[in-house]
Parts: C-alpha cells; structure tokens; sequence
C-alpha cells in the first residue's frame, strides 16, 4: 500500500491534533448542531437526485449522467469531511492518527481534484449541446461520457498520490497540532521542521493543473458558448440557452472562486484562522446548496420530483 511509503521519515510519529474551531468553544454546540443538519441535508439531496437521474426515464441525458456522477463525488466528499469535523466540534477527542491523516488528505484530494475535471466535462458537454445541437448525441455518446468521467477520477487519483506522499515524506518534528477542521495541504506543510521549498513548489504546480487547468477548459467551453448565443437571433433559444447554463456557471464560480483563495497563495500569506471559514465555503457550503441550484430552476427535475411525488 501506497502509505507504506510515507512513514519513513516519522516511524515514531503516532498522529496529529485537530484544533478545529476550538477558538469559539462557547459555538462549539451551535456549530455542531448547524454542521449536523448541513451534513443530512446535503446527503440526503445528493442520494435523491442521484436516484432521480437513475429512474426518471426523462433524465436519461448525457447532461443528468454527469450531474448524478457529480453527486456521487459530492457524497464521497461530503464523508471524507464532515463526520471528523464534526467529531472535533463534539468530542475532547481531537486527535487523528497519522495514517488516518494522510488518508483523509488522499481522499480530499481525490475527490476535489476530481470535481475540477468533472466541471470541465459539464461545460464541454453543455458546449456541445448548444454549439453543436445535431451532432451531439453523436459526440456524447455513453462511451465519450464514460470516458470524461473515469479521466476525471484518473487525474484526481494521480494528484493525490503524489501529493500525498511528497506532504506526508516530510519529517514532523515541531507542533503535531493542525490548525484546522480536516488534514489540508497548508496547515500540514506549515508543521514540517525540513525546508519545504520544494514541496511548495510541487504543490503549486498541481494546484495549477488542476485549478487553473481545468478552469481554462471551463471558460473556453462557455466562450464558445456565449459567442453561439450572440450570434442565435432567437430570443427564446437564447433565453432557453442562458437558462440551462446558469447553474453549472454559478456552481464554477462557487467552487473555482473559494478553491483559489485558499491554494493559489504563497505558504507565507495563510492566515489559518480565516482560512478555516473558506474551506467551509467549498467543503460545507458547497455541497449543500448544489443540489438545489442544479435542479430549483431545472424544469426537467422539476417534473421528475413531481412524477415521483405522484407515483408515491
């Protein structure tokens, strides 16, 4: 196993403190009953929509494949989080082990890295149903969207693994004490006692690839999507088009916005007291409100929730 590896500059280490929102304790019991509901919630939505996009004979559409795999990346991420969070916020047990760091940092990579690419096959798959409306059964055929979908979890598996094992190769000699709700890549680097110019340099670079990449190929999808929507003379096809791309896009600009306020930074300008309530937006936030914007303004889920409703 791939963790093996990863110990052997800290055989003697046997784990970490996570301070979570220890500098609020009279919130501690607030936080923990708003963090437990957002958590259901959030759950319960995906495992609906997921199942709705899987029965609902209406939502048989490359569009509704891709939204159920992104619900399920959600899930995973969801419990990757939240129940340590939610551990550290209720009990005086605030340690993780040092393997089970490393783990939860594996699967937090994985599945955010993973997003990344699965935003970006959303918008190339909305650019060809609007930029290429004849041929796109032919292009977003089970075969291409199975292919986009396994790419996505290739490329956050790949980042993962590297990341994790350069991050947790690191000798930790100082404070075990992660100043954090969950093992993230900058409050783990900040307790390494070696020179990690280079780790921030690799970290950097993935963050680059991942981020900025598969933004770029997010905004070249919706430019060309924009750029065909000027040119319908259609106001109706223009408005119907608009429509069906205003949820991916304020779903991007949630994630891709949060996401790059907290890694495209120098280790030296982290503040991890703010820090903390970012990460909220992309690991608590986030995952609540998607479900709704993807399907409050989809008048196809809308009349699949019905049909269900009906059939109950």
């Amino acid at each position: 196993m791939f963790l093996d590896v990863i110990v052997r500059n800290n055989h003697t280490m046997t784990g970490f403190i996570l301070v979570g929102f220890s500098e609020v304790p009279e919130l501690r019991y607030i936080l923990f009953v708003v963090f437990l509901c957002i958590f259901k919630i959030s759950l319960a939505a995906h495992m609906f929509l997921i199942f709705l996009y899987r029965f609902s004979p209406n939502l048989q559409t490359p569009m509704y494949f891709f939204l159920a795999n992104f619900s399920l990346m959600e899930i995973c991420y969801i419990l990757t989080i939240d129940p340590k969070m939610l551990q550290v916020l209720l009990s005086q047990q605030k340690t993780i082990s040092f393997y089970g760091c490393a783990t939860q940092m594996f699967m937090f990579l994985l599945f955010a890295g993973s997003e990344c690419f699965m935003l970006a096959a959303m918008g190339y798959d909305r650019y060809n149903a609007i930029c290429n409306p004849l041929l796109y059964n032919i292009l977003m055929d089970k075969v291409m969207c199975t292919q986009l979908i396994c790419g996505s979890w290739f490329i956050g598996a790949i980042v993962a693994i590297v990341q994790t094992i350069l991050m947790f190769s690191l000798p930790f000699c100082r404070s075990h004490i992660i100043n954090h709700f969950y093992c993230d890549v900058p409050p783990v680097l900040a307790l390494a006692c070696a020179d990690t110019h280079i780790h921030e340099i690799t970290t950097m670079f993935f963050t680059l690839a991942v981020i900025v990449g598969s933004f770029i190929l997010t905004v070249i999808s919706y430019s060309l999507i924009i750029w065909t929507i000027f040119k319908t003379h259609s106001a109706s096809v223009r408005k119907k088009a608009f429509s069906t791309c205003t949820s991916h896009i304020l779903v991007v600009t949630m994630f891709y916005g949060s996401g790059s306020v907290m890694y495209l930074r120098p280790k030296s300008s982290y503040g991890m007291g703010e820090d903390k309530f970012i990460s909220l937006m992309y690991t608590v936030i986030a995952p609540l409100l998607n479900p709704f914007i993807y399907s409050l303004r989809n008048n196809d889920v809308i009349s699949a929730v019905r049909r269900c409703k009906n059939a109950l």
